[in-house]
């Protein structure tokens, strides 16, 4: 291993501590030697700081932080905020990533300057084994969609010059924090193997939060929205299609509420 960290690897992590031993041998495992792992405990109630400090004894390229809880976007600007590597990767607790994610990361960046970001395709474990699909990258595209998973690898020289995620969002952290580092000029590296892992649990999926809790993720929409209303103005000139477009989702979404299946999974839910 170099002096020089190359990457930072930025693990928040809250009551998810009986994760977190499988997340970090994912990154002890890299073939690529030059990176830091920042472990964020955002104020967690459980065993993760016995467990972190665990870690950081194991291997000192593994960083310990504690703070008051603050959501995820805050904890992400904490360990970013004291991380050394050039590069970041966000890597939520529950999760893995592939043993050679870091190495391709980096030679991305490395053979290709301009490039803004890297991403990579995406394994679903857990309670599904399928390949999640993202909608492929255009800035037109992502301000109505995420087009990444939130382990994706950036700058940090991008994060400083936006002031970070906004620690205001619940939510749609990360898909708001790439409208704001990327633009319409922006290059981003697809890797096109499977090298992030994510976890699918059973409970709690934005699926089921979002039929069962619209009006949370609608607000989301309008702040984001509001926040960069200028670029939105650029790109959809015409207000009326957008509201049209939103009373077919909400529309789409009563009738999901309405069918048998759906109040069946409320049932069921309730009894458990």
């Amino acid at each position: 291993m170099s002096n020089k960290t190359l990457i930072s690897v930025i693990v928040p992590c809250y009551k998810q501590s009986h994760f977190l031993d499988e997340n970090l041998q994912s990154v002890l495992d890299q073939t690529f030697e030059d990176w830091e792992c920042i472990i964020v405990n955002d104020g967690s109630p459980d065993e993760t700081e016995e467990i972190a400090q665990e870690w950081c004894r194991k291997d000192d390229r593994f960083k310990y932080l504690k703070k008051e809880n603050g959501g995820l976007p805050s904890a992400r600007n904490a360990g970013i905020a004291i991380s050394k590597g050039k590069y970041i990767l966000p890597l939520d607790s529950d999760d893995k990533i592939h043993l050679s994610y870091l190495e391709k990361i980096c030679k991305a960046f490395s053979d290709n300057p301009d490039i803004k970001m890297v991403t990579s395709r995406i394994q679903l474990f857990g309670v599904s084994n399928e390949e999640m699909k993202l909608p492929d990258y255009s800035y037109r595209k992502i301000l109505v969609q995420n087009c990444f998973a939130h382990c994706s690898a950036f700058k940090k020289d991008s994060w400083e010059e936006v002031n970070g995620y906004d620690e205001n969002m619940k939510s749609f952290e990360d898909w708001e924090f790439w409208i704001r580092i990327l633009d319409e000029n922006s290059k981003v590296f697809k890797i096109p193997e499977l090298m992030f892992i994510y976890r699918k649990h059973l409970e709690g999926s934005m699926t089921n939060k979002f039929v069962t809790n619209p009006d949370f993720y609608f607000g989301l929409y309008d702040y984001v929205y509001e926040k960069h209303k200028d670029i939105y103005k650029k790109y959809f000139s015409n207000p009326i299609i957008a509201y049209n477009e939103n009373l077919i989702l909400e529309e789409f979404n009563k009738k999901i509420k309405r069918h048998f299946l759906f109040k069946l999974y409320v049932k069921i839910k309730k009894m458990l």
